[in-house]
């Protein structure tokens, strides 16, 4: 692997002007098909296998007239105060209502609810329902002003006016989140090079390889089913670890330069060592990220593949255009102290004698320091890391897992005053009603009997009366629960009907009965996610667990890996938890109204998070190894990897904190939760269980974190990435003999 890593870096380097205009073509070719492909489909849900999907599906076939995609406005009106909806001075205000917004741009018809009854008992609450032509996807500002303006005019007259449902404009556009990392990540990366070529030069690469990523994902939008939500995680994604392996190969070159290496020499070496690890760090993302296929909902496979393939470009790009790059700018990567020492003549024998005693000298820097502090006290560091994680975690334990609706918007929303007022006036569960499907040869005879059934139940505060298909073979009725959509006695009623579903059959004459509407959908896909968990992270952990001992040669190297990730992961939940679900901290990010934790968050963050994580694992333990491997004893090897891969990993992960970090400025409650949990989780990842927790470990295992059967070591393949079979040139007369420079590391590793 390091050979031919090295040889594509030195190609590159060589044929710089021919690979950038291949990448040039391909980002332009890319542009080119997604400006000219159809636009991409709109966002589907569906989950095979459940009950709820099973009973829309037979909806959609069995009542095809009431299947329309058109989008909906539920408008509730209350009266003023001390009056009601049917008094003579109230009534021409809620007609006036209804007539405008039947008349309002895109509308197909608004109901009465003086016709059909949508009054609440006390007679002080009311709703109509707009129904539109179009989806909610589909809707202008031409239709959504004209419900505003209806609206308005309603409230003009003194009438309470809210409305909900998918018709309502809901502000969600992009807020800049990518422009707020990138420049976070410019300041960061000028700070760690201290040149502002190769500062640029990891921007402009991420930059091109989430292009093309994106521009993909578009162009195969229509053909693959891809949504315009699909690529919000790939440029999540794509744009973090294409400056982190950039920034990884680029540091590594210019410790190659700074060694003497010629040029060409130094790109080579370069992307066969930290090319090496930027491969199998993206592996174990893309592992990551396309494993979520397991969890068999689509809208997460496609999001998972989509940002797998990101990922995989970045990779691409790092390992080619990037050395490509690093040959149109000689010595002008590096700091200009570094520039002047290169750019001289070569240094006498009397000269490299006085540099080498001069290096052997200089003070280690701040992560050699660290390093060797660890080194002197692993316990110590160990056990506070650990109880740090441990508390930071304990707020997981009351993890609440949801889907977002009205009920979770902010209070001042129209959408949420009308939440409250429906929940007020009709009932808690008004908001979140159950539709119960019965089969049978007299559909509606037996549905009747269903009703009467369903009503006496405990958890149940009405029955609709069935409504039949022309057929007679299919029957509906709407169930209102007692509690509402989030309440968990709600789902317990779920769950007791379903159960007792053969019960109910056998009674009625009904030779199927099924449960779904919007809150039995939530329930069954928070289940299918939790069926979906263990699978998922056994395929994932296995699979980049093998892909670790392939790289370490080493059986405890990748299991302290696996256990630090678990560690970072529950931190994170619980951080989640305590921000989103508890409302600490909330007006400092923006969490308006505090609720549950999106189902779609643990298992997103999870996949994420474990990929990121096994990045710094393998961006750091990789130097280590080829220190071990170069004949180190084990503090110095842990002490070289921190000396020459902390501040790079450092830096990486202050770029994707901060990448991760734009995104809580979103308005979109999915992206934001995302955005905060990926934040704080490559936070305690990178600064805690990687500088902390792997360096103990590794000072208490000493030679025994390299252990590995031998019968294995023979099984699996060696493939070098540590590049041990490179050719070793001489030594170059900027560096110091390695007998020279080993001394140093007494005086910070002994006690």
């Amino acid at each position: 692997m390091a050979t031919f890593l090295y040889k594509l870096g030195r190609l590159a380097f060589r044929r710089r002007w021919l690979t950038t205009l291949l990448w040039v073509l391909v980002l332009g070719g890319v542009g080119f098909a997604a400006s000219t492909a159809p636009a991409p489909p709109t966002d589907t849900f569906s989950m095979p296998g459940t009950e709820s999907q099973k009973a829309f599906d037979l909806l959609r076939e069995k009542f095809p007239a009431a299947g329309t995609d058109g989008a909906g406005a539920r408008v509730v009106i209350r009266a003023p105060q001390g009056q009601k909806i049917t008094d003579p001075a109230t009534k021409p205000g809620v007609d006036a209502l209804v007539a405008d917004l039947s008349r309002a741009t895109g509308v197909t018809a608004a109901s009465d609810p003086y016709k059909l009854k949508t009054i609440s008992e006390d007679g002080t609450t009311a709703y109509s329902v707009a129904t539109y032509r179009a989806t909610a996807l589909e809707l202008k500002d031409a239709e959504h002003n004209a419900l505003t303006r209806a609206l308005d005019k309603a409230r003009s007259k003194g009438l309470t006016v809210e409305a909900g449902g998918d018709a309502i404009k809901v502000d969600a556009a992009m807020g800049g989140a990518e422009g707020i990392g990138i420049l976070v990540s410019a300041v960061v990366l000028l700070i760690t090079f201290g040149s502002l070529i190769a500062a640029g030069m990891p921007l402009l690469t991420a930059v091109i390889g989430v292009g093309v990523g994106i521009g993909g994902i578009a162009a195969l939008g229509s053909t693959l089913g891809l949504s315009a939500t699909t690529s919000t995680l790939a440029m999540m994604i794509g744009l973090a670890v294409g400056i982190d392996y950039a920034l990884f190969i680029i540091s590594r070159y210019r410790t190659e330069i700074a060694e003497g290496r010629e040029r060409q020499e130094a790109a080579g070496r370069a992307v066969g060592t930290a090319g090496s690890a930027v491969v199998f760090a993206g592996l174990t993302v893309v592992i990551a990220l396309a494993g979520l296929a397991v969890v068999d909902i689509s809208m997460l496979t496609k999001m998972g593949l989509a940002a797998a393939g990101t990922v995989a470009v970045a990779v691409l790009v790092a390992i080619t255009l990037v050395p490509a790059l690093l040959g149109f700018a000689p010595v002008r990567v590096l700091r200009r102290r570094d520039r002047k020492a290169l750019t001289g003549k070569p240094l006498t024998a009397r000269q490299q004698r006085k540099a080498a005693k001069a290096e052997a000298r200089r003070r280690p820097n701040l992560g050699a320091r660290w390093a060797g502090y660890v080194l002197r006290h692993p316990v110590a560091v160990l056990v506070v890391a650990v109880l740090g994680l441990g508390a930071v975690a304990v707020p997981a334990a009351s993890l609440q897992l949801g889907l977002p609706g009205e009920g979770t918007m902010a209070p001042e929303t129209t959408q949420r005053k009308a939440y409250d007022l429906l929940s007020a006036s009709f009932g808690p569960g008004f908001n979140g009603p159950l539709t119960v499907t019965v089969s049978a040869p007299d559909a509606k005879k037996a549905a009747d009997a269903v009703g009467t059934s369903l009503a006496g139940r405990s958890g149940v505060a009405s029955v609709s009366p069935a409504a039949a298909n022309p057929a007679n073979d299919t029957a509906i009725l709407n169930l209102v629960p007692a509690t509402g959509p989030t309440d968990a006695r709600t789902e317990d009623l779920v769950r007791s009907l379903r159960e007792s579903a053969r019960g109910i059959e056998a009674d009625t004459g009904a030779t199927e009965v099924l449960v779904t509407g919007q809150t039995a959908m939530f329930i069954d896909f928070s289940q299918t996610l939790d069926d979906a968990l263990l699978p998922y992270l056994a395929l994932v952990v296995g699979l980049a667990f093998l892909l670790l001992m392939v790289v370490f040669r080493s059986v405890l190297v990748p299991l302290k890996a696996a256990l630090g990730f678990l560690l970072s992961v529950g931190a994170a939940l619980g951080a989640v938890v305590a921000v989103f679900q508890w409302g600490w901290l909330a007006d400092v990010f923006g969490v308006q109204q505090p609720g549950p934790v999106m189902s779609t968050v643990p298992i997103l963050m999870i996949g994420v998070v474990f990929g990121l994580a096994m990045d710094y694992e393998v961006f750091l333990v990789s130097r280590m190894r080829e220190a071990h491997v170069h004949g180190a004893r084990p503090g110095e090897a842990v002490v070289t990897g921190f000396r020459y891969g902390g501040r790079v990993v450092s830096a990486a992960a202050i770029i994707m904190i901060s990448v991760f970090s734009g995104f809580i400025t979103e308005h979109n409650d999915l992206i934001k939760m995302i955005g905060f949990a990926l934040a704080s989780a490559v936070l305690f990842d990178a600064f805690v269980v990687r500088m902390a927790l792997v360096p103990a470990l590794f000072a208490l295992l000493g030679k025994s974190a390299w252990w590995m059967p031998r019968w294995l070591d023979r099984l699996l393949p060696n493939l070098d990435v540590e590049g041990e079979k490179l050719p070793r040139p001489a030594s170059a007369p900027h560096s110091a003999p390695e007998r020279e420079q080993r001394p140093q590391y007494a005086e910070f590793t002994s006690r």
